[in-house]
């Protein structure tokens, strides 16, 4: 392939997972708003505690790995084996699903003392049982999350990329499902941790599960199309894997430094002395997450195979101009997301979380926290895709390093800002130490990058950026005056934020895409002739 071609591959690719991603990502934000409305906040913390249980677990053991070194290892594999690389991936899944399948065993055993671990001496004791009780049902996740990350970066070396973004569709069908049915039982009566029955709380924890289950069987057609056959094998010895694993212990060091941060804020939102901290920051990130998760998770994606596969050939030029090119194209969405996130933020929390067994209060505090969290969303995307041009790279120790300082300035500014506000806005400030840091670690990366990769024209991307920003900025601006003006004469309630987010959203949008194309920005005119059809192979 030339490189003139791969630009438009690029968005081909990047814009085929994004539909995928948009849906996926669309269906599980209602999953969240469903699950949210159907638990509240004393059963939620319990639920959103035991299920970021088994993602942790997962990262800690493989999940960094699986998601950064194996896709360019699995290239490698393709083009030095004469099978394509069909035995190296086997002899992977193999080594997956024993080792995930031991260590699930092993953490339903210790569930009541890793719960523990995350909540502390917390007060609310019927909430810390609850959350073993759906823990032991969470845990065997962490084989299946293994093995469909396995599965999906098998399809990314293949070429195919849909599948995996497709998949999560399933997930949260079948988690929104559950959550209509935990409301239809429960009608709202008794969903406090201690009294919610037995029967309405193995209804959502299975149910929360089978959707990770539905999501990984579902990897398995798309996965025989591309000719692949799963199949375990057991001539490990001299296969190869010993690269993975020799990558993989600074990718350990890496998910060990989120993991360290991540224990020490989850504390930290149980020791708020507010009901439902933890809660408020989860689902504020599950908002501010999907306009990355459908840009930017898409293009770095796209971008991972093909920078490895420069990298590997000494290509260093082009890796740059991949890592710069994705950075712009996800810039075109992830500015005015931010920009108005920050804006609307509280509107946005009020009008979809409000509901059923969740206040007006608490709909609009989730918006702060969005918010906060928002500050850092083009910083985070950047920071995501600089890390894989690292891993392309082959280079793990680097970023580790970087991300064990990223998390410094994270709990630094985490614990200033919990004893500076009061209890109430604490989640506010944990939001606004996580985007500290990311910013912190972008321009890092940025400069390593720069000296690793000889980049000489960064100005273009700075310009780009700059450009992106003060149109988002406008548009931002006014979106936010028209919302103020017509919220105070409709009132702050769930109908007068709805009128206010849509009066808003209905002024900044059409005024930032008037500018950009004023502009004459490139990226623009091609993520415009996605939209529109044009783009030709």
């Amino acid at each position: 392939m030339s490189r003139a071609a791969l630009p438009s591959t690029l968005i081909r690719s990047s814009g085929s997972m994004a539909v995928g991603t948009l849906l996926s990502r669309g269906t599980g934000f209602l999953r969240t708003i469903v699950i949210a409305a159907a638990i509240g906040t004393t059963i939620g913390d319990a639920y959103n505690t035991a299920n970021t249980i088994p993602n942790i677990v997962y990262e800690l053991l493989l999940g960094g790995v699986l998601t950064s070194v194996v896709v360019p290892l699995l290239v490698a594999a393709a083009r030095r084996d004469g099978d394509g690389g069909d035995g190296y991936a086997q002899r992977l899944l193999t080594v997956v699903v024993v080792g995930l399948t031991v260590t699930t065993a092993l953490a339903i055993g210790l569930a009541p003392w890793i719960i523990r671990l995350y909540v502390g001496g917390t007060r609310e004791v019927a909430a810390a049982r609850l959350a073993v009780t759906f823990a032991r049902y969470f845990l065997p996740q962490i084989l299946f999350y293994g093995v469909g990350a396995l599965l999906g970066a098998i399809l990314n070396v293949r070429g195919s990329f849909a599948p995996p973004m497709w998949a999560p569709v399933l997930n949260n069908a079948v988690v929104i499902v559950t959550g209509g049915l935990f409301i239809a039982v429960t009608r709202g009566r008794d969903v406090v941790a201690g009294r919610v029955s037995g029967g309405a709380t193995l209804l959502l924890a299975l149910g929360t599960t089978l959707g990770i289950v539905a999501q990984t069987l579902a990897l398995f057609p798309a996965l025989r199309r591309t000719g692949f056959r799963f199949r375990l094998r057991w001539d490990l010895r001299g296969a190869g894997l010993r690269p993975a694993a020799a990558l993989g212990r600074w990718v350990l060091v890496y998910v060990l430094a989120n993991q360290v941060a991540f224990l020490v804020i989850t504390r930290l939102a149980f020791a708020a002395r507010y009901p439902g901290t933890f809660t408020i920051y989860v689902y504020a990130f599950v908002l501010v997450s999907l306009p990355y998760a459908v840009v930017a998770v898409s293009v770095i994606t796209a971008l991972l195979p093909r920078m490895s596969a420069s990298a590997l050939d000494g290509r260093l030029g082009d890796v740059s101009a991949d890592l710069s090119r994705g950075l712009k194209l996800a810039a075109v969405v992830l500015v005015p997301a931010e920009l108005g996130a920050i804006a609307l933020g509280p509107l946005v929390g009020a009008v979809l979380f409000a509901h059923h067994t969740l206040s007006l209060g608490t709909g609009r505090l989730i918006g702060a926290t969005l918010a906060a969290y928002a500050v850092s969303l083009v910083p985070f995307a950047g920071f995501q895709m600089q890390l894989r041009a690292f891993y392309a790279l082959r280079d793990t120790r680097t970023p580790a390093l970087v991300n064990i300082g990223v998390n410094s300035v994270n709990l630094l500014a985490d614990l200033v800002l919990f004893v500076a506000l009061p209890p109430r806005e604490r989640v506010v400030g944990l939001a606004l130490g996580y985007s500290l840091s990311y910013i912190a670690g972008y321009a890092c990366f940025a400069v390593l990058l720069r000296r690793r990769l000889g980049i000489t024209r960064p100005a273009r991307l700075t310009r780009t950026l700059v450009r992106l920003g003060v149109a988002g900025a406008l548009a931002a601006g006014l979106g936010y005056a028209v919302a103020h003006l017509l919220t105070r004469v409709a009132g702050d309630g769930a109908g007068g934020s709805a009128l206010g987010l849509l009066a808003g959203a209905g002024a900044a949008t059409p005024l930032y895409v008037w500018l950009v194309l004023r502009m004459r920005i490139p990226e623009v005119r091609e993520i415009g002739g996605l939209v529109g059809g044009r783009i030709r192979p």
